[in-house]
């Protein structure tokens, strides 16, 4: 398939392993493949997947020792595959007792939330986080017009700290909708916003507050809209963008 040596490239893309030309062009591709948009989504969605599994457990010294000696050589050759194959079952059995609640307790609205994380890591990893490069609103809203179903306000940020970068399309659920970048302070922040008849999972905003998220993030639903506000900025700061668009729409 043609995709095939740029499905090939996604790591080491991901990974920022490729020369910058290059990453541009697997950037660009990226923009313009579902197949591979949907690939590089994917494995941002394991590194994170695999990042919060790594940090559930850590061994103590009994259990390393006990493991070791579960694995070392023994006297007896003709038992040293087996024991090293049962070693290796008790390794794999662990690792998957770790990692499946993690993985196989997500409902759907934490899925919602780990996927909109994932937009904001892998849109801010990318060489080129925005598709139109502005800090107009009245520049950045129409270019918006006739790519997604639906319309939006942009806030006033004169007296603010924010200072509006730029948007992109973006895709949740499969599901397109805009993708705003902000500035304040040297921290970036993701505004999203999509039909909320669209998606899926039944957001609750109180369910939001409870969950460990490696990011600040607010979401509310607002004229048939729902909004996603994430970033490292202070709790403070993602809330007081959330009320400049809560004012605007």
């Amino acid at each position: 398939m043609v995709c095939e040596s740029w499905k090939a490239k996604l790591d080491p893309y991901l990974d920022g392993e490729v020369p910058e030309e290059e990453m541009r062009a697997v950037d660009a591709h990226v923009r313009s493949c579902p197949s591979c948009s949907a690939g590089a989504l994917r494995r941002v969605q394991m590194k994170l997947a695999i990042q919060v599994a790594g940090k559930r457990f850590t061994p103590s010294a009994e259990f390393r020792e006990w493991m070791q000696q579960r694995i070392a050589p023994k006297p007896r050759p003709r038992f040293r595959l087996g024991r090293t194959l049962a070693a290796a079952a008790a390794v794999i059995l662990i690792v998957g007792t770790l990692a499946s609640p993690y993985l196989g307790t997500r409902s759907g609205r934490d899925q919602v939330f780990s996927e909109v994380a994932d937009l904001h890591v892998a849109a801010l990893a990318s060489s080129l986080p925005v598709d139109v490069i502005s800090t107009d609103r009245h520049t950045v809203k129409p270019w918006f017009q006739g790519k997604i179903p639906f319309t939006f306000n942009l806030p006033e940020l004169r007296n603010s700290e924010f200072s509006l970068l730029g948007g992109r399309m973006t895709y949740l659920d499969q599901t397109p909708g805009a993708h705003l970048i902000y500035d304040v302070r040297k921290h970036h922040i993701s505004v999203f916003v999509f039909q909320e008849q669209s998606l899926r999972a039944r957001l609750d905003e109180n369910y939001l507050s409870s969950k460990q998220l490696p990011f600040n993030m607010e979401t509310w639903s607002q004229g048939g809209l729902r909004y996603f506000v994430i970033g490292d900025a202070s709790a403070a700061d993602i809330d007081s963008l959330a009320k400049l668009f809560k004012a605007a729409s």
